[in-house]
């Protein structure tokens, strides 16, 4: 049975859920009281990985960790961002 949070959380079910995943109270209570029906039209808009300069797709690549980066070509960093 689910517990009842007060008024801070309005769903109740999908903050235990989202607690017993192993999330934090506040992120967790942040997802809970979001309006479902906005969620998905948040999401910002990023230009295609072709319209980038090698630079940024260096940097990108650098972010979040691909190995071999610095000997490969524009092409190989967009095959591999997208991996």
């Amino acid at each position: 049975m689910t517990k009842n949070h007060g008024n801070s959380i309005k769903d109740d079910e999908q903050y235990e859920a989202l607690r017993d995943e192993g999330m934090s109270k506040e992120k967790a209570a942040r997802i809970a009281n979001s309006d479902r029906s906005e969620a998905g039209e948040r999401g910002g808009e990023s230009p295609p990985y072709e319209d980038w300069t090698k630079d940024e797709l260096y940097d990108k690549a650098d972010q979040v960790g691909i190995e071999g980066r610095s000997k490969m070509d524009k092409d190989e960093l967009i095959r591999a961002l997208r991996r």
